[in-house]
This record gives C-alpha cells, sequence and structure tokens, in this order.
C-alpha cells in the first residue's frame, strides 16, 4: 500500500443525538423533499434512541433524497454547498451490490469513519482493503448526512471519498469516477464565489490524493422494536 501522509487525528465528537439529527433534517427540509411526514422522522429517531442506537447517524434513503437535493443545504460559513458541473449525472451514481442500503425509508449508518489513515490510497486499493476490515464504504449521501449533522468532519486538507456509490455504465462495468466531498479552492468552473464552499465531486478510481481520506461506517441497520 502507499504510504500514508500525516494526517489529522479521526477523532471527533460523538454524533447528535438522534432527536436531535431528526430535527435538523426537518429544520432543513429533508422531510418534505423525501414524501416524509416530520412526526415519522422523529418516531423513527425515538424508536431508535429506545432501541439503544443514540451515536448512529440517521440517513434518510437516497431514493428518496439523493445528492442533488442534499448538496445546496450544506454549509461553510455563508457558502453553499453544490455539486461539480461536470458531474449532471451525480444522482445516478448508485450503491455497489455489496453495500445497499436497507429497504427503507429511514436508516442508521453506524461508526462512521473518514478514513484519514488511508489518505494518499487510490478507491481501487481502499475498497479490499475496507472489506478485510467488514466495514462497508459510505454512501455518496450516507456522507453528505454525516457533513448536515456534522459540518467539522469537512477539513480543509482532510476531506473523503464515498466509494460505496458508483455509476453502472451500460453493459455492468463501473464508470471510473469516484464520489467525493471535499472543500473548494474557488478555481476553475467552481468560480471565485464558491472558495471554501462544501463541494461534490469525483476523483479517477486509480488516482490518490493525500487530502482524502475514505470514509465507511460498521454497518447500515433499521433499528427493532
Amino acid at each position: 500500500m502507499p504510504k500514508t501522509p500525516h494526517v489529522a487525528s479521526d477523532v471527533r465528537p460523538a454524533l447528535p443525538a438522534l432527536s436531535a439529527q431528526a430535527d435538523r433534517l426537518i429544520e432543513l427540509g429533508v422531510h418534505e423533499q423525501a414524501g416524509l411526514p416530520a412526526a415519522e422522522i422523529r418516531a423513527f429517531a425515538a424508536a431508535a434512541t429506545a432501541a439503544g442506537d443514540d451515536g448512529a447517524l440517521l440517513v434518510v434513503h437516497p431514493d428518496r433524497a439523493p445528492a442533488s437535493v442534499l448538496a445546496p443545504l450544506l454549509r461553510r460559513g455563508d457558502k453553499e454547498g453544490f455539486v461539480v458541473t461536470d458531474m449532471p449525472d451525480v444522482d445516478l451514481f448508485a450503491p455497489l451490490d455489496t453495500d445497499a442500503p436497507p429497504d427503507a425509508p429511514l436508516y442508521l449508518v453506524t461508526g462512521p469513519d473518514r478514513g484519514d489513515r488511508m489518505a494518499n490510497w487510490s478507491p481501487k486499493e481502499a475498497l479490499p482493503a475496507l472489506t478485510a476490515e467488514t466495514r462497508t464504504p459510505l454512501l455518496l449521501a450516507e456522507g453528505i448526512h454525516w457533513v448536515l449533522q456534522q459540518p467539522a468532519v469537512l477539513e480543509r486538507n482532510h476531506c473523503f471519498m464515498t466509494i460505496g456509490s458508483r455509476l453502472r455504465r451500460a453493459g455492468g462495468a463501473l464508470d471510473a469516477r469516484t464520489p467525493a466531498l471535499w472543500i473548494s479552492n474557488g478555481t476553475g468552473r467552481d468560480g471565485r464565489e464558491r472558495r471554501d464552499a462544501p463541494k461534490i465531486g469525483w476523483c479517477w478510481e486509480g488516482n490518490r490524493h493525500t487530502w482524502l481520506g475514505f470514509a465507511s461506517a460498521t454497518g447500515r441497520r433499521v433499528p427493532h422494536p
């Protein structure tokens, strides 16, 4: 594996309580975009808390709240999140067969980790390593949910890829692009006005970047009473 450069610690405060996460999604209007009553999200959070799942990330299924809908809700200071112009097909990036979310409108992601230790690895190198550790790479929408709840998880020079989401071409082959979340420098087609804004973009699956880790989780589940 490649040499990993010095990286920031991937230790951060615990996620907000599930009730607070539900309130945050409702405040942002995610429930309306997803066609879910606010009461349903709050009830789910309450049931998950009662089941002992506080500490997990509350996620709206990507089919109901895709990346293109969630991206503008991201904020860093007064800068709004955006999707790069050469990724108009962002919502076609779907879960790998091994990383499909539960068939439910709401679910939990447990043990999210930014993957700083894999900075300077390529997606091709990181995926089998995560699989060997029985960790699952985050989906793009899950990564956005994480930043919505904990904006500080996205740091300049310490951002992350979400390689659980890939675009499948006709015939079944995977597109070589892999999605990621980072902070815009305001160069090129991003535009100077977007400097420091949260950015959803992509990298080639064989390339390495010292400033991108590989976000993953211990699992996904729907709590049962």
